[in-house]
């Protein structure tokens, strides 16, 4: 990787070295001399792509492929009572990517939700299904309310800190992706220099940042959802058959009204946010599927009856409803591991 930096520079170096020579040049030899220019930064880049993006990541359709089909595989298999995040994001994500759609602004989304139902795992698979490296990728950035942005005095700091984090990013890379989670737990106004930034593009130095991706992640309005699902189902509706339309006005005003992040946030205000996305809360048939896919990891393949067993204990129901899993499918990967290794154990 240093050989191939040390490369590149003194091509650079050897091109700078002939500028002079350049100067005394007859125009027509000029001429010549900058077709010759021409292809050899064509060839410099073409290089480039073939020796250091091979060894390291650059930000191009190597180190980003963007596989959304990758994504829509993994949305199904792993991803369980969440049928309007995989309508909606896969739709989202591909008219982002699509080369013939010119879009004006990045894609901003909203997931919200109660704990458990997902929102962390569906961003870590967009970034695994976008980025080569997925979540270690250099375009991934991601912060945590409680870790980044936790004190109110300090909103004007942190709005700073996302500023040049933004900006920094897309120079970098145009199609950056950045994730904000614990978005409830953060304090009112964090985000204001954001909504300027993707409003439309304004990004200072005519940067282009209409091919990044912005992702918040909440609790926030998690009840909100609940109570309408509730109402829904006892209605007759078919959970599997309920719309988007059902939740997202809902979202929108909680989040502009509830404390965090968002409440009263420009984000809202200026229309930023292209997508509210409700995580809806998890049936016990949900969490079956989450414990039954984590014992497949360990190549175990227990009776029904012992996982049964096993969410007795493990599930808490709402007390509002009496329907939905407290903690969702959050708590199942460590109960599962610690069955496993009991039953190692005693054999």
């Amino acid at each position: 990787m240093r050989y191939a930096q040390v490369f590149y520079i003194s091509i650079y170096l050897l091109a700078v070295s002939f500028k002079d020579v350049l100067c005394i040049v007859d125009p027509v030899s000029l001429s010549i001399g900058a077709g010759v220019g021409l292809g050899a930064l064509y060839g410099f880049n073409f290089m480039k792509d073939q020796t250091y993006c091979r060894v390291t990541e650059c930000c191009n359709e190597r180190s980003i492929p963007g596989n959304i089909g990758n994504l829509r595989y993994m949305l199904q298999k792993r991803l369980y009572g969440q049928h309007i995040v995989k309508q909606q994001l896969i739709s989202a994500l591909e008219a982002h990517f699509n080369p013939r759609i010119s879009s004006r602004k990045p894609l901003v989304m909203s997931f919200h939700g109660t704990p458990g139902t997902g929102k962390n795992f569906v961003a870590e698979m967009i970034a695994e299904a976008l980025y080569e490296k997925g979540t270690k990728s250099r375009f991934v950035h991601k912060y945590m309310g409680r870790l980044d942005f936790s004190v109110e005095k300090n909103v004007h700091i942190y709005n700073q800190r996302i500023y040049r984090d933004v900006v920094e990013g897309i120079t970098e890379c145009p199609r950056s992706l950045f994730i904000f989670d614990e978005v409830d737990k953060m304090p009112p106004g964090v985000f204001e220099s954001l909504a300027s930034l993707v409003d439309y593009n304004a990004l200072p130095n005519k940067l282009d940042g209409s091919k990044a991706i912005f992702i918040f992640l909440s609790n926030l309005a998690g009840v909100q959802i609940s109570d309408q699902l509730a109402k829904m189902l006892k209605n007759g509706e078919l959970r599997e058959n309920i719309k988007l339309s059902a939740f997202e006005q809902i979202l929108e005003k909680a989040s502009y009204n509830l404390d965090g992040g968002l409440k009263k946030a420009g984000l809202i205000e200026q229309h930023v946010i292209d997508h509210y996305i409700p995580f809806l809360p998890l049936e016990k048939k949900h969490v079956y599927q989450c414990t039954s896919a984590e014992f497949m990891k360990w190549e175990r393949y227990p009776h029904k009856q012992v996982i049964e067993a096993m969410l007795q204990e493990v599930i808490t129901y709402d007390r509002a409803h009496g329907l939905f899993s407290t903690s969702g499918c959050k708590t199942i990967e460590k109960k599962v591991a610690t069955e496993v290794w009991i039953e190692k154990q005693s054999v």
